[in-house]
């Protein structure tokens, strides 16, 4: 395949219509519809014993466990799963979580663990640990995201993290670069003192290089993550350069399997497809009829009691490849 061709991007084009978001009143109304929520979520990060990276090694899984469920759940928030109505967080996402874990149906978190607390222990002879994020919906998830990279950084499991997002308005509440910074400017300015505190760290992260946001046109183009190599081959050079990649969301997963009709116990790698430009692990809860890596049966003890399983977000992933 050739390289990435030219595409004309919100960029080429000039005012009025250069920076124009025809979600952007959704996105918004989101984020202020969420305010208790978030306020939680920078609460307990911000009043967890410090510094983060001398925690007990059980306390700090501990922690690390609870904030990527957190964004798991995040990703329920999802105006495209609610027709643009209101899918904002209400609820401490905290205090759920126990209640919530009997519907994640693949849990890879110990590979996760086992990972990162290796390259917290090579963080700690200077080196690089890069952890990527590749976004999908702005508002309450992306709080959630930005919850989890502020604990990597802050705990030394990661020395910088890379968040990814849409180079154009694209799927209802996918994060643009505007976003990103429209919504750490939103919690630096809050009124709320420990959220305040949240947006001046992360601004700051941003000053000093340890976060880092890439765009780039290939993640709005039909393509498969397979076929990344070959008509986007910056990008996946790009994402060879972490030591972990987090893929959020529901169409991120979609194309990471091709969108095809994989039988439920296909192992996710065989789905890849020969995608790995690093180890690499989905975050989902489950909006469309795709779903490899289960275990035998699983699928239709799943169907018996739910037959809206695949559709609906009430259930997630964690599901991971890659060497440990």
């Amino acid at each position: 395949m050739a390289e990435l061709p030219t595409f004309l991007s919100a960029r080429d084009v000039g005012p009025p219509i250069h920076d124009f978001d025809v979600f952007k009143e959704s996105k918004d109304e989101n984020f202020f519809e969420s305010q208790e929520s978030i306020a939680m979520l920078c609460s307990y990060l911000q009043q967890l014993p410090r510094p983060l990276k001398d925690l007990e090694e059980n306390q700090l899984k501990d922690e690390l466990f609870k904030l990527l469920q957190v964004s798991l759940w995040g990703n329920k928030c999802d105006l495209s799963l609610s027709g643009g109505e209101s899918s904002s967080q209400k609820t401490n996402v905290i205090s759920s979580l126990e209640d919530l874990k009997p519907f994640i149906i693949v849990n890879d978190m110990e590979c996760l663990w086992s990972l990162l607390s290796k390259c917290k222990k090579t963080s700690e002879k200077a080196a690089v640990v890069r952890v990527d994020i590749v976004l999908d919906n702005s508002g309450f998830e992306l709080i959630t995201d930005l919850i989890l990279a502020d604990f990597l950084l802050s705990s030394e499991l990661a020395t910088e993290i890379h968040f990814h997002g849409k180079m154009i308005p694209w799927f209802v509440s996918d994060v643009t670069v505007h976003d990103f910074n429209w919504t750490i400017e939103q919690v630096k300015h809050s009124n709320h003192e420990l959220m305040s505190t949240c947006g001046v760290n992360w601004e700051n992260y941003i000053k000093i290089g340890r976060w880092i946001y890439h765009d780039h046109i290939f993640w709005t183009l039909p393509h498969s993550y397979c076929a990344m190599p070959q008509v986007a081959s910056d990008l996946y050079a790009e994402l060879q350069k972490a030591c972990l990649i987090f893929f959020k969301g529901d169409l991120n997963y979609r194309k990471l399997a091709g969108d095809r009709k994989w039988g439920f116990t296909v192992p996710f790698h065989q789905a890849l497809s020969g995608f790995h430009p690093a180890p690499l692990c989905s975050i989902r809860t489950l909006k469309a009829e795709l779903q490899v890596g289960l275990r035998p049966g699983q699928a239709e003890q799943l169907m018996a009691s739910e037959p809206t399983w695949l559709t609906t977000g009430k259930f997630g992933v964690f599901q991971f490849d890659g060497p440990l």
